[in-house]
C-alpha cells in the first residue's frame, strides 16, 4: 500500500483524509512503514460523502514505463483507499504548513481574505493547486514570471465543485485569478498585497509562485518502490487479494473466475471502479460489504480504440479522461466529421458532477446506474442522442447493442460486464449537401454542473436544402430526452418521424410539440412534472427554430457559462484613528485554516477506547414508539449499544436543550412528537459503522388515541396551537390603522405571501466529542455558538452540577445560528452516551441526519391589507402573520419582534398586526442569519411593489415616497434611532443610484426586453434598516513573562473574524502606553478557545454583535492593565531617560508584582443597547423563459459600517451574507414529505449558491460614516444585515417575470412570487405553454396569409 498520508479508515473500505500530510523527498524504511501504518490504522472519517468539496485531495499516479506522473483532484470521502494503491496522496498540509512554510496558494487565499470559517478552505486550496499543476503541464505558451499557465476563465472554474457558505466566493475567485497568465492584477479585489487603485500592483508583491506548483507530488522513494515491484505489478497470472476482502482482477477472465469461484456466495459484494455512486442520494451504501471487486485496472475496460467509423471508449475510463479524448478528437484534423458531435458531448459532460468527481467516476459506471435504476444521467441521454452503441460481455459471450436496447434491458447483474461505449462519427453528406447538426441541453439549478438536471436532451440529425422549395429540411433525426422522471432516457421516435423531410413551418413544429407532450410523461411522484414537460418543449423549439420557416428562435444572450469573466469592485475606507483597529489586516490564524492545521472538533485525535454515535430518529410526526429493532445485516452486527431515554441517570432529566423559553426533550419518549425527533443513539466502534447501523433501524409506531399531527400553520390555527410571546417581547403597533385606511385613495385587501424555511448548511455539521473525566465529571468538545447553554443542558440531563461539565469550543466551521441552540441536543446526547458507557463518545452528524433533525429558518405566511394615496404614499398597513415555530419554542418568541423591526423600514403611516407563533409537529425552527428581519423586510418590499404595480408607478419612486423622515423613524424605532446625523439611509440610497448607473441601466433593460422575446431582464433596488442589539460579554487579558499576550473572550470564532478584531483591539488598547501606539504587539496576541469553566457568562455568539461586545470587554480589560502599567512605565522612563520597550516594561512589572491579568464584563449602556444599521442594494437579473434559468448579472451594495474595526473582515461578512440571502430568496428549496420529514436532505437536492450562480458583476462599498459615540470605537455590525439586501434579486426576478407576462399577453401583471423562487417556479410564473401559444399564433397568421 503506497497511499501516503495520514489516511482515515472507513472500516472495510479506506478513505484518505482531507487534512493528511504527504511531503516529497527521500524517506527511510521506517518512514515508509509509518506511511503504511497510518494508512491502515486511522479510524476517523471526514465529511461522509456530503458533496461539499471540503474533502478534496490531490492524487498522483506514476507510470514507471514512461516515467510520467499524473495528478488529479478527488473527493477523499468517496475514494476507497485500496483504490489508490500505488498512488501518492497530497492534502493541503502537504503543500505547506506552519513548520515548513506555507504554499503560495495558502498565502494568497489568506491575503485575499478568502477564508472565513475555514472549514472548506483546504478543499478549495487543493482544487486550485491541482488546476495550477495541470495547467502548467499543458502545451500553452510560457507565462510571465510568477504566473501559471492557467487562464482567468479556467481560474473561475477551478473550484466550481467546491461549496462555501461564508465568503460568497468572490475573494476565492480573486485569489485563484491572481495566478492566471492573462489576469489584470488591478482588477482583483481587496487584499493585503496592495491597496485598490495603486498603480504599482505587481506580481512581485504577491507570494512567489513556481511554475508547476513547486511541490513534489510523487516522491522518489515511492517511484523506487513501484519500480522494484514492477515484475509483480505486471504479473497478470493471479488476482490480487488484500487481507480485508479486496479483490483486484487484472483481466476479464480473472473477473469471471472470481464470480465462478463461489467465494461470494454467502456474502455481500460490491463491484467498484471509482465508487462515486456512494455519494448520490438514493444510491449511497445502505449496509456494509464483506468483499469488494475492483475492476478499474482491467486493461480492456480502459482501452481507447479509434476506428474509421468512430471511437470506442472503455467503460472504466474516467469521465474527465473521456472529455479529454472527445476534445482531442473534435480538434483533430483527421476527424473533421466528428468534431460537432464530439465537441458538444465534451462540453455537456464537463457540466456533469464536479471536477473532482469526474476525475474518478467512470463513464461506464454512470450509464450502468442509468440502466439499472431511474438515475437522471446526463451522459446516458447525450450518448443515446449521439446514436452510440455499447459492447457487453456475459461470461464468454460478447454482444454489441444499440444504446436504446441497452437501456431497455432488465437491470444488469455482475455477470454482465459493460466493456465499452462506441460513439460514431457523423459525417455531412456531400452528395446530398447535408450538414450534421447536434445540440445538447440541460435544465439544472447550476449552469456549470454539480446539480442533477430536471430534464436533459440531445438532438442530432442532418439538415439539407429541399431542392423543389428551397427550404431547409431535417433527416436522420435522433432526439433523446431523459431525467424528467422516467425509468431511463428515451428517444422521441414519433417526433422524429413526424419531422423527417418536412419543411419546418409553425404548424409542423406545433404538431411536433404536441407529439412531444404525449411522449414526455413523468412518473407519478416526480417533482415539478409540468415544468419538465414544458422545458422539453423549449428544448425542441430551440433546436428546430434556426431551421424553421417564419419562426424566430430564442438565440443567445449573456449567460454565466459563456460570457465574460466575473468582476467586482470592493471598496472600503480604513480608519487611522485607532490603529491597528480599522486596518484591513488578514484574518487571525487564516494560514492554518488554509493549510488544514486549524483544529476543529473532529480533528481532535480520538481518545483511547473512543466510541461513535448516530441518532435514531422518528419518521412519523406524532406516534407512540412501541419498539426499536434492527434489520439483520452486517451493519447491525457492529452495534455495541443503543442509548435512549431509559438510560438517563437517576436525578437527570430528558432534556436536550435547556433554553430561555422552555426545555426541549432529548428523546421522544414515549411519544415521538415530530418526524426527525431523536429516539435514541446507536453506538459502534467507528462513525461509519454507527451511520450504517442507523440505517438498519425498524421502529414500530402506534397512533391509537392520539390526535392527528399539526403540520401546517393553518392546522395550528384550527387547533389553537400556539406558543406564547412574552408581552415585553411583542412588538408595538404604530398609529391608528382605521384612520389611515380611511385616508387612502386605494386599498389592497388580504393578499397572501409565503416564505419557506432555509437550512443552515454550515460546512462542518453538528459535532461533539464527550470524554468522561474524574469524579463523575465530563469534558465536552463542541462546535457551538453557545457553549454555556450546552453546559447547562448536559448537566440537567445527567443530573450533575454545572461545575462538573466543562464545555470547550475552539472554533466553529460555520454556524449562522444553527449552532446556537440546535447544537445542544447533539452535545447532550454524546455526553449521555459517554456517561453511561464510561468511554469517550464522538458524534459527527452526516449531512442527511443534520438536515433532517436540526431545523432551520422560520417559515412564515402573511396576509396584508394596505391603503395608499394615488401618488404612492402609504397611509396604513395591517398584517396577519403566522410563524411556524415547530415543536418547541427554542428562540422563536424573539421572531415577532425582529420580523416587525425588518418591516418597519418604511413609513407605513399606521401599522397594525396580529402575529401568531404556531406550535406544530415539525422540527423546531431556530434563529438563522437575520432571523425575522429577512422575512419582514422582504414582505415590506412585496407590499411596495404591489402598490407600485397597482398604480403603474416605478417601484423606486414608491420606495422613496415612503422612506422615513427622521421624525417618523423615531416613531417607528423609538429606542434605537440615535441622533439625526446618524440617519444615513437617504444619502446611501442616492449614492447607490448614482454609482450603479441605475437610471441608465433601467432604460437599457426596457430596450432589451422589447427586443428579446425569450429572455427578459429585471432590476430592483431596496433599502436596509436593521436593528442591532449588542449583548453583554466577558473578557480577560493576561500578559505573560515574555511579553506575549493571552486573551479570552466569551465570543466564539465562527468565521466572522471575531478573533481578528479582538487581536487588533488588544494591540490598540495596550499600545496606548506609547504616543504612536504599538502595532508590534499584534503578532504577540494569542486568543484562546472558549472554556465554560475558565471564563463564565460567555453568552451567545449571534446577531453580528459578539465581535464588538468581545472587543468592548477586551478594551475594558486592557484599560485596567494600562492603568496598572503606567506607573511602571513612568518609573522606567525616569531611570532610562528614554523610550521603554514592551519587553522591558513587562519584565519590570513582573519584578514589581503587578497583576498582569485583568477581567472585565462589558454591559451595553442604555444608550447603546440597540442601534440601527443602514444600507442599500441593487440587483439585475436575466431569466430564460424556456427553462426559467436565472442569471444574476450584477449586484451593487452600499453599507454603513460606522468606523469598521476591520474593513476586510466586514466586507467579507457583507458579501457572504448577501450570497447566503440569495440562497434563501432564490435557490434553496427546503422541502418535507406529507409527514413533515425533511426530504431536501443532501447536496443532491438542496442547492446553496455556488460560484457559477453568484452575480457576474458584484460591487460592494463599505462606508465610513464617522463618529458614533455609543458604538465600540464607532463601529457597527456587519454579518447579518446584508442577508436582507438579497431580496433585491428576488424583486428583480419578479420584474423580469412581469416583462415576460406582458410579452405573452397575460393580463395578470400584479402577482405574488413566494420565497424561494427557483427556476422551476420562475418558469411556471412565466407560463408553461408559451411556446405552444406562440406557435399557435404563428400558425394562425400563416393560415390567414395563405387564405
Amino acid at each position: 500500500m503506497l497511499a501516503a498520508g495520514r489516511a482515515r479508515r472507513r472500516d472495510d473500505a479506506y478513505h484518505p483524509s482531507r487534512r493528511s500530510t504527504r511531503r516529497g523527498g527521500s524517506a527511510s524504511e521506517r518512514e515508509r512503514a509509518a506511511v503504511r501504518e497510518r494508512a491502515a490504522e486511522r479510524e476517523r472519517l471526514i465529511q461522509f460523502s456530503c458533496g461539499c468539496g471540503a474533502c478534496v485531495v490531490l492524487i498522483a499516479t506514476y507510470d514507471p514505463t514512461k516515467d510520467e506522473v499524473t495528478e488529479f483532484s478527488a473527493s477523499s470521502c468517496l475514494t476507497l483507499l485500496y483504490n489508490i494503491n500505488l498512488c501518492s496522496v497530497i492534502t493541503t498540509e502537504g503543500l505547506g504548513n506552519r513548520r515548513d512554510g506555507f504554499h503560495s496558494v495558502h498565502k494568497r487565499m489568506s491575503g485575499f481574505h478568502a477564508s472565513q470559517c475555514g472549514f472548506c478552505t483546504p478543499g478549495m486550496c487543493m482544487s486550485i493547486f491541482t488546476s495550477l499543476a495541470n495547467a502548467d503541464k499543458s502545451e500553452k505558451p510560457e507565462p510571465r514570471k510568477g504566473f501559471s499557465k492557467l487562464t482567468v476563465s479556467e481560474a473561475e472554474r477551478a473550484f466550481s465543485g467546491n461549496m462555501c457558505r461564508c465568503t460568497g466566493y468572490r475573494p476565492i475567485v480573486d485569489a485563484c485569478k491572481s495566478f492566471a497568465s492573462d489576469v489584470d492584477l488591478e482588477d482583483l479585489g481587496l487584499n493585503i498585497f496592495w491597496r485598490k487603485g495603486d498603480k504599482d500592483a505587481d506580481v512581485s508583491k504577491l507570494p512567489a509562485y513556481t511554475l508547476g506548483g513547486g511541490v513534489c507530488t510523487f516522491p522518489d522513494f515511492l517511484k523506487s518502490e513501484i519500480k522494484s515491484s514492477l515484475r509483480h505489478l505486471t504479473d497478470v497470472s493471479d488476482v490480487t487479494v488484500s487481507g480485508v476482502g479486496w479483490y483486484h482482477p487484472k483481466s476479464i477472465g480473472q473477473y469471471y473466475d472470481l464470480l465462478n469461484s463461489g467465494i461470494f456466495s454467502d456474502c455481500t459484494v460490491k463491484v467498484v471502479v471509482g465508487n462515486t455512486s456512494s455519494g448520490i442520494k438514493g444510491y449511497k451504501d445502505q449496509d456494509l460489504y464483506n468483499k469488494y471487486i475492483d475492476i478499474g485496472d482491467i486493461p480492456e475496460l480502459s482501452a481507447i480504440c479509434k476506428k474509421d467509423s468512430g471511437i470506442d471508449i472503455g467503460a472504466a475510463t474516467p469521465i474527465s479522461k473521456t472529455i479529454e479524448i472527445l476534445e482531442q478528437e473534435a480538434g483533430s484534423k483527421s476527424c473533421p466529421s466528428g468534431s460537432v458531435v464530439f465537441r458538444k458531448l465534451a462540453e455537456h459532460m464537463s457540466k456533469v458532477a464536479t471536477p473532482f468527481v469526474r476525475n474518478t467516476a467512470s463513464i461506464g459506471g454512470n450509464i450502468i446506474l442509468a440502466q439499472k435504476y431511474p438515475f437522471p444521467s446526463d451522459i446516458a441521454t447525450i450518448l443515446l442522442g449521439a446514436s452510440s452503441t455499447v459492447r457487453l460481455q456475459i461470461y464468454s459471450e460478447i454482444l454489441e447493442v444499440s444504446f436504446e436496447e441497452f437501456l431497455e434491458q432488465p437491470p444488469l447483474d455482475p455477470s454482465t460486464l459493460l466493456l465499452s461505449i462506441f460513439i460514431p462519427y457523423w459525417a455531412s453528406n456531400s452528395h446530398k449537401e447535408s450538414k450534421v447538426i447536434f445540440e445538447t441541453y440541460r435544465a439544472a439549478p447550476r449552469p456549470l454542473g454539480n446539480a442533477v438536471s430536471y430534464i436533459n436532451s440531445a438532438m442530432l440529425g442532418h439538415v439539407s436544402l429541399n431542392e423543389s422549395s428551397g427550404d431547409l429540411v431535417l433527416s436522420n433525426l435522433h432526439m433523446a430526452f431523459g431525467a424528467y422522471g422516467t425509468e431511463h432516457a428515451i428517444r422521441a421516435t414519433k417526433v422524429e418521424q413526424h419531422l423527417d423531410g418536412k419543411v419546418l413551418t409553425p404548424s409542423v413544429v406545433l404538431e411536433a410539440v404536441r407529439l412531444l407532450r404525449e411522449t414526455i410523461v413523468p412518473m407519478e411522484g416526480t417533482s415539478h412534472p409540468e415544468y419538465r414537460v414544458s422545458v422539453a418543449v423549449g428544448f425542441l423549439f430551440s433546436f428546430l427554430s434556426p431551421f424553421a420557416k417564419g419562426i424566430k428562435g430564442p438565440g443567445k444572450t449573456l449567460s454565466i457559462g459563456s460570457a465574460s469573466s466575473l468582476s467586482s469592485r470592493r471598496e472600503t475606507v480604513s480608519s487611522e484613528e485607532y490603529k491597528p483597529v480599522g486596518d484591513p489586516i488578514k484574518k487571525y490564524a487564516v494560514e492554518l485554516q488554509a493549510s488544514g492545521e486549524a483544529v476543529y472538533v473532529d480533528d481532535i485525535p480520538a481518545p483511547k477506547n473512543c466510541l461513535y454515535g448516530e441518532f435514531i430518529y422518528s419518521t412519523q410526526p406524532l406516534a407512540y414508539v412501541n419498539n426499536i429493532k434492527f434489520k439483520p445485516s452486517l451493519a447491525s452486527e457492529k452495534i455495541l449499544a443503543v442509548v435512549s431515554a431509559k438510560d438517563i441517570p437517576s436525578g437527570g432529566q430528558n432534556v436536550g436543550a435547556s433554553l430561555m423559553f422552555g426545555d426541549e426533550p432529548l428523546f421522544g419518549a414515549p411519544v415521538a412528537e415530530y418526524a426527525g425527533q431523536a429516539l435514541g443513539v446507536v453506538i459502534a466502534e467507528t462513525q461509519r459503522y454507527a451511520n450504517l447501523a442507523g440505517k438498519q433501524v425498524v421502529v414500530e409506531y402506534d397512533t391509537k388515541d392520539l390526535k392527528p399531527p399539526i403540520l401546517t400553520v393553518e392546522q395550528a390555527v384550527q387547533n389553537n396551537s400556539y406558543f406564547e410571546v412574552p408581552p415585553e417581547m411583542y412588538p408595538k403597533q404604530v398609529g391608528d390603522f382605521c384612520k389611515g385606511m380611511a385616508e387612502a385613495d386605494h386599498k389592497v385587501l388580504s393578499t397572501e405571501v409565503k416564505l419557506a424555511s432555509q437550512y443552515y448548511f454550515y460546512m462542518e455539521t453538528q459535532t461533539t466529542l464527550a470524554i468522561p473525566d474524574e469524579d463523575n465529571t465530563m469534558v465536552v468538545y463542541i462546535s457551538s455558538q453557545y457553549p454555556e447553554v450546552a453546559q447547562s443542558s448536559i448537566a440537567k440531563c445527567l443530573g450533575i452540577p454545572f461545575s462538573s461539565v466543562r464545555v470547550i469550543t475552539r472554533r466553529v466551521g460555520g454556524g449562522f445560528g444553527g449552532k446556537a441552540f440546535r447544537s445542544c441536543n447533539v452535545a447532550t446526547a454524546a455526553a449521555l452516551c459517554a456517561f453511561k458507557l464510561r468511554r469517550p463518545v464522538r458524534m459527527y452528524l452526516n449531512r442527511s441526519t443534520d438536515m433532517i433533525m436540526i431545523g432551520g429558518r422560520h417559515p412564515i405566511k402573511a396576509l396584508y391589507s394596505v391603503g395608499f394615496k394615488s401618488d404612492g404614499r402609504i397611509t396604513a398597513l395591517h398584517l396577519d402573520i403566522l410563524i411556524n415555530a415547530g415543536i418547541s419554542p427554542d428562540a422563536s418568541p424573539i421572531i415577532p419582534g425582529t420580523f416587525i423591526s425588518g418591516l418597519k423600514k418604511y413609513n407605513w403611516g399606521a401599522l397594525s398586526f396580529d402575529i401568531k407563533l404556531c406550535k406544530t409537529n415539525n422540527t423546531s425552527k431556530s434563529v438563522m442569519r437575520a432571523p425575522g428581519d429577512a422575512q419582514g423586510s422582504f414582505i415590506a418590499e412585496a407590499i411596495i411593489e404591489h402598490v407600485a404595480s397597482v398604480l403603474s408607478l416605478d417601484a423606486n419612486s414608491v420606495r422613496q415616497k415612503n422612506f422615513h423622515t427622521y421624525d417618523s423613524l423615531v416613531l417607528f424605532y423609538p429606542e434605537s434611532t440615535g441622533e439625526a446625523s446618524t440617519y444615513t439611509l437617504p444619502s446611501i440610497f442616492d449614492r447607490l443610484l448614482t454609482t450603479s448607473s441605475y437610471l441608465h441601466r433601467a432604460e437599457f433593460i426596457r430596450q432589451f426586453n422589447s427586443c428579446n422575446k425569450w429572455q427578459k431582464r429585471g432590476i430592483s433596488c431596496m433599502p436596509l434598516v436593521f436593528k442591532v442589539a449588542p449583548r453583554a460579554a466577558p473578557g480577560r487579558v493576561s500578559v505573560l513573562n515574555d511579553g506575549s499576550i493571552v486573551v479570552e473572550v466569551g465570543g466564539i470564532e465562527i468565521g466572522q473574524g471575531l478573533w481578528t478584531k479582538v487581536q487588533q483591539m488588544t494591540a490598540f488598547a495596550l499600545g496606548q502606553l506609547w504616543p504612536d501606539g504599538c502595532e508590534c504587539l499584534l503578532d504577540r496576541v494569542c486568543v484562546l478557545q472558549a472554556d465554560t469553566l475558565n471564563l463564565i457568562q460567555g453568552g451567545l455568539t449571534a446577531g453580528s454583535t459578539s465581535s464588538e461586545s468581545s472587543c468592548a470587554a477586551t478594551l475594558e480589560a486592557c484599560n485596567m492593565l494600562v492603568d496598572r502599567l503606567k506607573p511602571v512605565m513612568e518609573k522606567l522612563k525616569q531611570q532610562s531617560g528614554g523610550g521603554v520597550s514592551w519587553d522591558s516594561l513587562i519584565s519590570q512589572a513582573y519584578k514589581d508584582n503587578v497583576n498582569l491579568s485583568s477581567s472585565a464584563y462589558w454591559v451595553p449602556g442604555q444608550e447603546s443597547s440597540t442601534y440601527l444599521n443602514y444600507g442599500a442594494g441593487i440587483s439585475e437579473v436575466e431569466i430564460d423563459l424556456l427553462t426559467g434559468a436565472i442569471t444574476l448579472l450584477r449586484s451593487d451594495l452600499v453599507y454603513d459600517c460606522g468606523k469598521s474595526l476591520n474593513p476586510a473582515v466586514d466586507l467579507g461578512q457583507i458579501e457572504g451574507s448577501f450570497i447566503q440571502g440569495i440562497g434563501f430568496f432564490i435557490n434553496e428549496e427546503h422541502e418535507t414529505n406529507a409527514d413533515g420529514l425533511v426530504v431536501s436532505d443532501s447536496t443532491w437536492v438542496y442547492k446553496i449558491p455556488s460560484v457559477d450562480t453568484i452575480p457576474k458583476k458584484f460591487n460592494a462599498e463599505v462606508l465610513n460614516t464617522g463618529y458614533h459615540k455609543n458604538r465600540v470605537l464607532s463601529s457597527k455590525a456587519s454579518g447579518e444585515p446584508a442577508v436582507v439586501l438579497a431580496a433585491s434579486v428576488h424583486c428583480a426576478v419578479r420584474e423580469a417575470i412581469r416583462a415576460a407576462r406582458k410579452e405573452f399577453g397575460s393580463s395578470e401583471l400584479t402577482f405574488q412570487l413566494d420565497v424561494p423562487a427557483p427556476m422551476t417556479h420562475v418558469k411556471e410564473m412565466c407560463g408553461l405553454d408559451i411556446v405552444d401559444k406562440h406557435l399557435e399564433s404563428l400558425s394562425e397568421h400563416q393560415y390567414r396569409a395563405a387564405a
